[in-house]
């Protein structure tokens, strides 16, 4: 399922749609702006999605059962 892994395999696309948008941005005057878009907005995924998995793997607030005694729980 989840794993550190994904991390690296969505950093290997994110790498490989930049290349391609630098490469297949279209050839007029605005260039650059074409160029800085695609790349920018690839990245930004990107982040965006690594920080909300990272954020689900290590939670703030740990669950708590019910169901134990309080001088019964386990280490």
């Amino acid at each position: 399922m989840a794993n550190g892994w994904s991390l690296f395999i969505g950093l290997i696309f994110v790498v490989a749609a930049s290349v391609a948008g630098w490469f297949l941005s279209p050839k007029n005057e605005s260039r650059t702006v074409w160029r800085a878009t695609i790349i920018l907005s690839v990245i930004s995924c990107y982040l965006m999605w690594a920080i909300v998995f990272l954020a689900q793997l290590n939670p703030l607030i740990s669950p708590k059962r019910s169901d134990i005694r309080p001088g019964r729980v386990p280490n």
